[in-house]
């Protein structure tokens, strides 16, 4: 039976790639399914380092294959901010603290400061060893104000100019088309049906 962990305690990101990554695996468990509650601290300078840091620790503890992502948002007018901190871009963490404080820094900024991008850096880790690795990237624009109740973290101010909408508005299915972390998944998806 093939099995995956996915090394995060993000229900949202859980959410994301069972879906996206159901018929690949036999099983697909989070941390959570496994009884497995480590901390560990992401302070690597690029999101492949973070995940090649979450997958390779929890790829330890387990055995079957272990993935794990470090996403964010990058703002091109905030040079790459907040990057790799986005889960803690403000004081607290919050979504809502997070997303207060990139309002307002983008509120100075003109739309083509706004311009942004999500990325997605996903490891497959077995037995301590890295067998993949890759990236995924969606490009928009940081709007204002918050549209949608969909997703999670900055979804609601992620503008896709060619949908018209924000992820935040966006059908959970069409999102599991175009974002950074389906395409990342796709890449995966290929690479294990090789």
């Amino acid at each position: 039976m093939k099995k995956l962990v996915i090394a995060t305690g993000n229900p949202g990101k859980v959410r994301e790639i069972k879906k996206i990554l159901e018929g690949v695996y036999d099983e697909i468990c989070s941390l959570k399914d496994e009884g497995i509650a480590v901390d560990i601290v992401e302070d690597a300078d690029s999101f492949l380092g973070n995940a090649a840091k979450k997958a390779l620790t929890i790829s330890r503890l387990v055995d079957c294959d272990v993935l794990a992502d470090d996403s964010g948002l990058c703002v091109d007018g905030l040079g790459g901010r907040p990057g790799v901190y986005s889960a803690r871009y403000s004081a607290s963490g919050t979504d809502e603290d997070n997303n207060k404080k990139l309002v307002e820094e983008c509120a100075a900024l003109d739309e083509e400061g706004r311009q942004a991008s999500y990325v997605c850096a996903i490891v497959l880790a077995r037995g301590g060893q890295e067998i993949y690795s890759c990236e995924g990237k969606c490009y928009g624009r940081i709007v204002l104000e918050a549209h949608g109740n969909g997703g999670f973290g900055y979804d609601p101010y992620f503008y896709l100019p060619e949908y018209g909408q924000t992820f935040g508005e966006l059908p959970a299915e069409e999102k599991n088309k175009i974002s950074h972390r389906a395409l990342a998944l796709k890449k995966v998806q290929e690479f294990l049906q090789k």
